[in-house]
């Protein structure tokens, strides 16, 4: 158990997931500020489309 649990905070780690995780944190504030641009929107829905895309393949999930 505490096996699978180091290898999941190591992907965590990635560089990849580390991005999501800060414009994540961004976005949160900007909405709560009232101030999300379209342009920072637009990052936004592409670095999480291309997280969760990369993740359901990696997962096997995307092959159909």
């Amino acid at each position: 158990m505490s096996e699978k649990l180091l290898g999941r905070l190591t992907a965590l780690l990635s560089v990849k997931s580390l991005v999501t995780l800060v414009l994540t944190a961004v976005f949160a504030r900007m909405a709560t500020a009232g101030g999300v641009s379209q342009d920072f929107m637009m990052v936004y829905t592409v670095v999480i489309s291309f997280y969760f895309g990369t993740q359901s393949k990696k997962n096997g999930e995307g092959d159909k």
